[in-house]
Formats: C-alpha cells, structure tokens, sequence
C-alpha cells in the first residue's frame, strides 16, 4: 500500500478488508498512540495491549469513524478509552488484594514520590475520571471542548470536573505541606 495515501483512504481501504492499508494505518500511527498512552501509564504491557485493542477495533468497525475530525483524534479516543478500560479493571483487582488487608508496595510508593513528587501522589488519589480530564486538558494541552470530545463528554462536565479535580490537588497539596 502507498503510504502516502492519506489517513482517510487507507480507513476506506480497511473497511475493504485491504491488509496493507490496515499495516500502513497501524504503522503510521501506532508508534504515537502507544508513546501518548504511556504518559499515562507506565505498565508497558496494558500500554501495548490498548493499541492493540485500538487497532482490532479499527479492523472490526472501521466505519466507526463519522468524518467529523481528524482519523488521529479518532484512533487516540479509542485508545484513551481501550487504556482507561483496562485500567479499571486492574483497579478493581487491585481493589479486591487491599480489601483483602495488604498493602501497596511500599516501593511502589517510593518510586511514586520520586517520579512524581507529591503531584503524583494527589494525581493517583484522584478518581480515574478526574484524572482523565486533568491528563487531557492539563498534560496533553487540550481545550475543554477537545477534552469533552475525546473522553465522550459534555462540556461542561469537563469543566465541572477539571475544577473539582485541581480543588481536590490544592487541598492535597496544601495538607501535604503542613
């Protein structure tokens, strides 16, 4: 497949069942979907796992995309939500292990602080849909309509929750220095 055809043509090859635009597709965008989702995540391996899920389901429903936007904004909300999706049910098992009376690792709390500081340890106290809103308008830079767009929201619960989660940040970081 030509690989200067453009995003648009290839998805219209995929929905053909056309192999080499799905390669060139995944190729030309697979390296900066995984590099964005490890910004938010730093197990490699659910990193890997949601561009892979990303791209199945750009095999499996390439008529997903509606042509309203850019085909890279589309293949980033179906990996930011594939990434949350397998974050959730990490959680809930991690959730299931400190339920059942042990404790975080107390390195990875260590590395936690380091890597982050004390940004990081509010960040990590704040709900995965907080978090998500702070990533996206704060980290990646997104304008609140961007942000609504991507996580699937109304605008206006991005902003409800981007003001409730820097709340919550300087109430964490305000007790954290005292």
């Amino acid at each position: 497949m030509d690989s200067r055809l453009g995003d648009a043509t290839l998805l219209l090859a995929v929905a053909e069942r056309d192999m080499g635009a799905f390669r060139t597709l995944y190729e030309r965008h697979a390296g900066w979907l995984a590099i964005r989702l490890a910004r938010r995540c730093n197990d490699r391996d659910l990193v890997a796992d949601a561009v892979q899920d990303t791209f199945v389901a750009v095999w499996q429903r390439p008529q997903g995309f509606r042509g309203d936007g850019d085909i890279a904004a589309w293949l980033w909300g179906i990996a930011i939500r594939r990434l949350v999706s397998r974050l959730r049910t990490r959680r809930s098992v991690a959730t299931v292990f400190e339920n059942a009376g042990a404790a975080p690792a107390a390195e990875d709390q260590v590395l936690l602080s380091v890597e982050y500081g004390d940004i990081g340890q509010a960040l990590a106290r704040l709900s995965p849909e907080m978090r998500a809103v702070i990533q996206a308008v704060v980290l990646d830079g997104l304008s609140a309509k961007e942000a609504a767009h991507l996580l699937h929201l109304p605008v206006s619960s991005v902003k409800t929750r981007l003001y409730r989660a820097k709340a919550h940040l300087r109430a964490a970081l305000a007790e954290g220095s005292s």
